[in-house]
């Protein structure tokens, strides 16, 4: 779940990171009312998930009251990179003496937390990590063990920070690992952290991706109304599916993430472009069924969906007659593909041959399959 960049300084603020002030502003009113009474300058900035908002003329700095309002009304309603402004967050303006970044996310391979630290912030990470990749002061922490103060501050000289910000970046790289782990993010990336003239060190930027699987254990229900998906999106969010869209055209219905992601991967290997990423979780029934041939029916990009699944718990016939059965609810554009396996695989492939048909193909293995749906897609 990607927040905001309000939210993220919200989500920090709640850990004792140092942002600036603001408050949210959905209409041109509400922006000046909102610049007024923080006092001048300040910084107009459109709310929306993607970068180069600068660029694209979606932060502008106002003077006084009129320069306020004709920042926010040229902002809200900009397209920029195909999303449209509804929000804006206007912002107490901040000397800066000097930028950084700072960011803490998880190195699966690693099987840690990595932290990266740069005295090169203000722009793209990736730029200077092709650039100047010796720029770029990495560590990696145990979960277990955490990042202590030695560590922090041991990270901060590697980094060759201004020495005027080093206890105040210790200070808010401990804060900001507090925030990313107790808070459950996947990522937490200040760009720019920045040092003002006073020697004093804080957020001027934030964002923040959150683990949806643990949502249990928070109360994100603002962030969650406040997400942005496109229709395909959000009708399997509707009915409980975990839906990224892509831009191919083979559908890909799988259980469980990792064969989500294999899946995609294996149409992509053999030549084809998986139009999504779905995830109907560890069952297979019926309903679920349903509701994610539905979702991929309705994406008018897709000539023919690929059916992924592995029994486990749920038995291989169980699958089987899901499929069938949902079949049976929605009226399918495109011709399937399925390959199924695992617990009783023998069984379910059994029931799926008494249907098949040429719009309806069982295979045995994810390679195969992967060829004949990318091969019938090639065809339409």
């Amino acid at each position: 779940m990607d927040l905001f960049e309000y939210q993220g300084k919200q989500f920090f603020a709640g850990y004792g990171i140092a942002v600036s002030p603001g408050e949210v502003a959905d209409t041109v009113d509400d922006a000046v009312a909102a610049a007024d009474r923080l006092g001048y300058p300040v910084v107009v900035k459109a709310q929306v998930m993607v970068g180069g908002r600068g660029k694209a003329g979606g932060v502008k700095l106002a003077a006084n009251t009129a320069e306020a309002r004709e920042h926010a009304e040229f902002i809200l309603g900009l397209d920029i990179k195909g999303h449209v402004v509804k929000r804006l967050w206007i912002e107490k303006a901040s000397d800066i003496a000097e930028e950084y970044y700072a960011s803490f996310t998880l190195d699966r391979a690693a099987k840690k937390h990595l932290g990266m630290l740069s005295a090169q912030g203000g722009v793209e990470i990736e730029t200077v990590a092709e650039e100047d990749p010796d720029a770029i002061a990495k560590i990696w922490i145990d979960p277990v063990e955490g990042l202590t103060e030695a560590v922090a501050r041991a990270w901060v000289e590697e980094a060759k920070l201004n020495p005027l910000a080093n206890d105040g970046a210790v200070e808010l790289l401990q804060k900001l690992y507090t925030a990313f782990t107790d808070g459950d993010a996947d990522l937490a990336e200040v760009n720019p952290l920045i040092l003002t003239p006073e020697g004093k060190v804080h957020a001027l930027d934030a964002k923040v991706t959150l683990d949806d699987n643990a949502s249990y254990r928070h109360d994100w229900a603002e962030y969650e109304a406040s997400q942005v998906r496109d229709e395909r999106e959000q009708a399997a969010h509707d009915k409980g599916l975990q839906y990224v869209g892509l831009d191919g055209y083979v559908g890909v219905i799988a259980n469980g993430a990792g064969l989500a992601m294999s899946t995609v991967d294996i149409v992509n290997q053999v030549g084809g472009q998986a139009a999504n990423f779905l995830d109907i979780g560890g069952g297979a029934n019926a309903e679920v069924m349903a509701g994610a041939l539905e979702v991929i029916n309705n994406d008018p990009t897709v000539r023919a969906i690929f059916i992924n699944i592995f029994g486990g718990i749920t038995k291989g016939e169980e699958v089987a007659n899901g499929i069938v059965t949902a079949l049976g609810r929605v009226k399918i554009d495109s011709p399937i593909v399925i390959r199924l396996d695992g617990t009783n695989a023998d069984q379910g492939r059994a029931i799926l041959a008494a249907h098949e048909s040429e719009s309806l193909v069982s295979k045995p293995t994810m390679l195969e399959a992967a060829r004949a749906v990318v091969e019938i897609a090639g065809k339409r």
